[in-house]
């Protein structure tokens, strides 16, 4: 009795497995995405398929989601540029579309001397109003492995977060603007930052190490979709999990963590940048 219950369990566990492997196998690039320039996609090891995004000289590359969403759970797995990758900018970020009155949220990754620190650049734009970044030094190598990067978007604030760390949070308040009206797409991108990305331009890419290679997996949607104007939103069950997500006092402490640790540039203290005076927003932190 006790052999045939072992091999149930044992029979259980192969068929979970199986199921996860197949879950994790699951394509999403071509499926959800259309793509641009320099794309390639492959499989791990375990499965899962990687987009791999590549930058020469003569282009880079990208992806953008075919889908609208209004309010929702974002996250991708990324795997960043080895070595020198000055001047590169690599990105995951939402955004309703070009043009002066487009609403943004973002997460960009500013290329580094070999040795130096990466720069994650957030950032978020509300009816084309923007200029609100908060820029850390990531605390790990981003090359090395994978890290997940998410970006909560819901009507009360926007939250940012490296792996199991929330590291900014954007609130919404109802007189000022705030992503809220548009639905978005998704986007991922590696292109030739040179005049801004490495220390305000000063080191542009060196094309003696191209192509440059940054590799996305996992990438996951959780997230309403818009029916058409004034019609109600179509999402997932159980919202609740990002919908009314706001941080908690030990989330706050992480966000306190990097501020103080990791923190390269702030808005709300660039006096020369806003001599006029510090967006509204920044004295009600």
């Amino acid at each position: 009795m006790a052999t045939r219950s072992l091999l149930h369990l044992l029979i259980a566990a192969i068929v979970l497995e199986l199921c996860v492997a197949a879950a994790s196998a699951e394509p999403w690039l071509y499926e959800k995405f259309t793509t641009d320039g320099g794309v390639r996609v492959d499989y791990d090891v375990s499965g899962m398929q990687v987009a791999s995004l590549v930058l020469d000289q003569n282009s880079g590359g990208g992806f953008n989601s075919k889908q609208k969403y209004m309010y929702g759970e974002f996250s991708i797995q990324m795997k960043l540029i080895p070595g020198n990758s000055a001047g590169t900018v690599t990105s995951f970020y939402l955004s309703s579309g070009e043009g002066p009155g487009h609403d943004e949220i973002d997460m960009e990754f500013m290329g580094n001397s070999s040795g130096a620190p990466v720069v994650l650049n957030t950032n978020v734009w509300a009816n084309g109003d923007g200029k609100k970044e908060h820029q850390f030094y990531l605390w790990f190598d981003p090359s090395t492995d994978y890290h997940t990067y998410t970006i909560i978007w819901n009507d009360k604030n926007i939250i940012f977060k490296v792996d199991d760390l929330f590291i900014r949070s954007f609130k919404r308040y109802a007189d000022l603007p705030y992503p809220g009206n548009q639905p978005m797409s998704v986007h991922a991108t590696l292109w030739d930052g040179s005049y801004w990305a490495t220390q305000h331009g000063k080191v542009p890419v060196d094309w003696s190490n191209a192509p440059f290679v940054v590799s996305y997996k996992g990438y996951n949607a959780d997230a309403c979709t818009p029916n058409g104007e004034g019609r109600p939103l179509s999402c997932p069950a159980g919202t609740d999990r990002w919908m009314k997500r706001q941080l908690n006092d030990a989330e706050w402490g992480t966000v306190a963590w990097a501020k103080q640790n990791f923190m390269h540039y702030n808005y709300c203290e660039d006096g020369w940048r806003f001599p006029q005076g510090f967006p509204a927003e920044c004295s009600r932190y």
